[in-house]
């Protein structure tokens, strides 16, 4: 069987191609079937299975990954590919540019707050944090080479987006509590970031079951659950002093279908923080 390494230019350029084709749609919220897409390129391949495929869009996801970009989920960053994959990806973001302008409007533009009657598929188990050896990459944040972006940092600063996420989990936590039985709780729930202000640490004050403080703060993406996000050193100390009471409520892919995942205490505990930019990963 042929291996990564084998692959010839002409094969990914193809694949690279078709991945930033379906990467277009889902900047746009237009349909489009991986499946599909996966049985055409196939027969412009030279052989390769299904797997070879799909492990060829982790790695592209990857290359996207250091440049800025978000990534389709479903395909996972994964990284050792071949240098020729990040030269061709390189070069098709350069001569394409809807990509860029795709991402762009993506990044910024308003989010509505999700209408949801049942939470109780919401919350999701959070991303492992894979602890194998690596060098650390700051400059895949922060790169003084033309092709790098900051759709990452983009959507970071996108208000309507982390207005929109903070509204969705008021709901979600008001649904929590008079699911579990705690109305009188549910009602004191307080979107303290709106009544108080920001710069408190955490956006919404909830409740546990037996009526402690839990201080949530919100961080909203409409990608991938494995996506990065940034965190402020006031955030991430708060998270330290009240390590029993915080809660980081990750919301993901929330313009089609949002979940969200909870991490209690430290956030250092659950994913890697990269001080130069504060920039959380989990893989």
């Amino acid at each position: 069987m042929v291996t990564d390494l084998s692959w010839s230019r002409i094969e990914v350029e193809a694949t690279v191609a078709d991945y930033l084709h379906m990467l277009v749609l889902e900047y746009s919220g237009q349909a489009y079937n991986k499946a599909a897409h996966r049985r055409t390129l196939q027969s412009k391949l030279n052989g390769r299975t299904e797997g070879a495929i799909e492990l060829k869009r982790q790695n592209i996801s990857a290359v996207l990954h250091t440049l800025g970009f978000h990534w389709i989920p479903g395909y996972k960053p994964r990284g050792h590919y071949q240098a020729l994959l990040q030269e061709v990806v390189e070069e098709q973001l350069e001569k394409n540019k809807l990509v860029d302008e795709a991402a762009q409007n993506a990044s910024s533009s308003p989010a509505a707050v999700p209408l949801l009657d049942d939470f109780r598929n919401v919350l999701v188990e959070p991303p492992k944090l894979v602890t194998e050896a690596r060098e650390p990459n700051p400059a895949a944040y922060y790169s003084s080479a033309p092709q790098k972006r900051d759709y990452l940092e983009r959507e970071a600063r996108n208000i309507s987006l982390g207005k929109a996420g903070e509204e969705f989990v008021l709901s979600f936590e008001h649904f929590r509590l008079y699911e579990l039985g705690q109305k009188k709780l549910a009602d004191k729930v307080d979107h303290v970031s709106v009544s108080q202000g920001d710069g408190l640490g955490y956006d919404i004050l909830s409740f546990d079951t037996d009526g402690r403080e839990r201080y949530i703060e919100v961080k909203t993406t409409a990608f991938a659950k494995e996506t990065p996000f940034f965190i402020s050193r006031g955030e991430i100390q708060f998270a330290k002093d009240h390590e029993e009471h915080f809660h980081l409520y990750r919301l993901y892919e929330f313009r089609k279908s949002p979940k969200l995942f909870d991490l209690v205490g430290s956030v250092e505990k659950h994913c890697a923080v990269h001080p130069i930019s504060f920039v959380c990963e989990f893989s």
